[in-house]
C-alpha cells in the first residue's frame, strides 16, 4: 500500500481513500495499484461487506496524474490503471462513493462503476477527453449513454464542460447531494447501513442489477486500442501546444 491511498475496515466497511491534496488526489500508478489491490482482496474478506470510496474532505480526484501517465506505456495492458478500472467494474461488494469538490475524468468515470454516488455541495464533474483530444474511457461510452440518455451523455462527452452535483442527479449519476461538511458523514452511513444487510443476498443483488460484465470489460478494451494512437496524434500536440501557449487550440486545419 501507499499513504497516497489509505485504506481501512470498520463497522463491516472498506474504506478506500485518496489522500494526495497537494495534487488534488490525482492518481499515479502506485495509488491505482493500492486501489485495485483492495478492491480485489475486499471480495474475499468476509470482514469486508461495503466498499467506501473517497478523497480528501475537500476534493475527490483530479484524474490521471498527467505526467505519471505520460510516462508509462500505453502498450501495457496490465498496467496499474487499467488494472484498477477492471477491477472496480468487476467488484463483487457493493461500492458507495463520497464525492467532494473535483472530479475530472477517471474520477467522474469511475463513479459508473459505483452502487451508490452521493456528493457535496460543491462537487463539480468533469468528462475533460474531448478537450485533450481523446475519448472517454473505464467503458464509459458503454455505461453513460445506458444510465443518461444518448442526448445527455453526448453533451457531457462531446461538449467536454464541468457540470455540478444537481446536474449529476438529475441525470442519474447522483444519488442525493449534501452540504459539504455533511459529505463524508452522511454516505458513509449509507454504507454502514448497507453493511448490515444479508451478505450474500447483497452481493446477488448487487450481480444481478449490474448483469454481465463481458460487454464494459469489452468496451474498456476498446477505448484503450482507440485512445493509444490518440496520445501522439496531431491533435493532441496542438491541445499540448495551445495549453502551453495559454490559447484556445485550433482543429480547423485538420482532416474531419
Amino acid at each position: 500500500m501507499t499513504d497516497l491511498v489509505k485504506t481501512e475496515i470498520a463497522d463491516g466497511v472498506l474504506s478506500i481513500r485518496m489522500n494526495r491534496p497537494d495534487k488534488k488526489n490525482a492518481l499515479t500508478g502506485e495509488m491505482y495499484a493500492a486501489m485495485a489491490d483492495a478492491i480485489v482482496g475486499a471480495n474475499t474478506d468476509n470482514a469486508a461487506r461495503v466498499i467506501f470510496l473517497a478523497g480528501t474532505d475537500d476534493c475527490f480526484s483530479a484524474g490521471n496524474d498527467l505526467a505519471d501517465f505520460l510516462a508509462g506505456s500505453m502498450d501495457d495492458t496490465d498496467r496499474p490503471s487499467l488494472r484498477f478500472i477492471r477491477d472496480i467494474a468487476t467488484a463483487e461488494k457493493p461500492i458507495v462513493a463520497a464525492v467532494a469538490g473535483v472530479a475530472v475524468g477517471i474520477g467522474t468515470t469511475m463513479l459508473l462503476h459505483c452502487d451508490l454516488v452521493y456528493a457535496g455541495e460543491s462537487a463539480r464533474l468533469h468528462f475533460p477527453f474531448i478537450n485533450l483530444a481523446i475519448i472517454p474511457e473505464a467503458a464509459s461510452t458503454y455505461l453513460l449513454p445506458r444510465r443518461v440518455g444518448h442526448q445527455r451523455a453526448a453533451e457531457l462527452c462531446m461538449l467536454g464542460e464541468p457540470f455540478d452535483a444537481h446536474v449529476g442527479k438529475d441525470f442519474g449519476l447522483v444519488n442525493d447531494v449534501y452540504s459539504d461538511d455533511e459529505l463524508i458523514e452522511k454516505a458513509y452511513a449509507k454504507a454502514c447501513t448497507l453493511a448490515q444487510k444479508a451478505p450474500a443476498a447483497l452481493r446477488a443483488t448487487k450481480a444481478l442489477l449490474k448483469g454481465d460484465p463481458a460487454p464494459v470489460l469489452a468496451r474498456v478494451d476498446q477505448e484503450v486500442e482507440i485512445i493509444s494512437p490518440m496520445i501522439g496524434s496531431a491533435e493532441a500536440r496542438e491541445v499540448m501546444s495551445a495549453f502551453m501557449e495559454k490559447r484556445e487550440p485550433d482543429f480547423t486545419k485538420m482532416a474531419s
